[in-house]
């Protein structure tokens, strides 16, 4: 019973939306589910002391709000950065991000799963990565999967935004479970990776810590490196709430996972909704502006994973999507996708 609340909870986390459209006989079937589930409290925020430690950057790194708050920032001296206390197998992963305003280039704020602290060389990877820009010009959005330690075949996704994220805080999610990885932004699915045969064990499988990190990509982050860290605009603040950590913790002195099978499968039954899959398919349309699977430069015979469906037709050769200007901008309309996705 237990385990059943926890699957109707996370599918009402993860499409709150699907309250208010006409829908079919079985999407109305799972309205009535996910109403039943609107009574349940959401899962509380996780405190920085009940889950989290600090990895490196001093004072860099402050507490507010009775440690539901966290403020890292990078200036002259170091970055700053914090890890969960376990690695987890599989589960529901979110923060609500505020990244630095003002002139931000070369500045990279990341939050992400890892496991290569254990794994040096057959590591795992899930990230959030958000790369700064010059004064005026807009953060990006990076996602990234590595399994096995597969850092040879990169497989980046970015894509601009619907909103300016230094204004206010805005929810990021990393779903993972046994058969699919699932990025959210507010709600709205940006990318799933799905396991398959072909990908073997590039689909990462080992236990992940969560991590957050703030530091100088001046070497690559802001158009290859041309535009690097200015600490005349230091300190680079970014702040951290709602964390959430709802997976199957392995317990510190053994490998053996502290949840049960059945508490392991919840994240294995969620799966996107037909809405859903046309929000994600059209933020990628309006907001996605490189794509690893279409960069012919980099991977003349794209990696196995890849399917060259419709979503090829958007992008150049180069990976870069057709809408972007000789400058590298975005010619697509800002609009929030959940206008027209749900």
């Amino acid at each position: 019973m237990a385990s059943h609340c926890l699957l109707l909870l996370l599918l009402l986390l993860l499409c709150p939306l699907a309250f208010s459209l006409p829908a079919s006989a079985a999407e109305r079937e799972e309205e009535a589910v996910l109403a039943m589930a609107a009574s349940l409290p959401r899962p509380p925020a996780v405190s920085f002391w009940e889950g989290y430690t600090q990895l490196f950057g001093d004072s860099n790194l402050a507490l507010h709000g009775e440690g539901m708050r966290v403020r890292i920032s990078l200036d002259e001296r170091t970055g700053a950065g914090f890890a969960s206390h376990d690695a987890y197998l599989h589960g529901f992963f979110s923060a609500s991000i505020k990244l630095p305003a003002d002139y931000a280039a070369g500045v990279v704020v990341a939050f992400y799963m890892s496991n290569g602290d254990v794994y040096e060389k057959t590591h795992d990877e899930l990230d959030f990565e958000f790369l700064g820009n010059i004064k005026g010009k807009e953060w990006r959005v990076q996602t990234n999967v590595y399994g096995n330690g597969s850092t040879s075949v990169g497989r980046e996704e970015r894509y601009g935004l619907w909103f300016d994220p230094t204004e206010d805080f805005h929810r990021y999610v990393i779903l993972w479970s046994h058969d699919r990885i699932v990025f959210y932004i507010d709600e709205t699915p940006i990318r799933e990776v799905v396991r398959t045969k072909s990908m073997g064990v590039e689909f990462p499988s080992k236990p992940m810590s969560l991590y957050a990190t703030i530091w100088d990509g001046s070497s690559w982050a802001t158009s290859g490196g041309r535009y690097k860290v200015n600490y005349k605009y230091a300190p680079f603040v970014a702040e951290f709430s709602e964390l959430m950590l709802h997976g199957c913790a392995m317990a510190t002195s053994s490998s053996a996972p502290s949840c049960t099978p059945d508490n392991a499968s919840i994240h294995n039954a969620v799966v996107m909704s037909g809405r859903q899959r046309s929000a994600m398919e059209r933020f990628r349309t309006k907001y996605m502006t490189y794509g690893y699977c279409y960069d012919r430069l980099r991977y003349p015979t794209p990696p196995p994973e890849c399917n060259a469906g419709a979503e090829a037709e958007l992008f150049l050769p180069t990976g870069a999507t057709r809408s972007m200007d000789r400058h590298g901008r975005s010619r697509r309309h800002r609009r929030n996708p959940a206008n027209s996705a749900y």
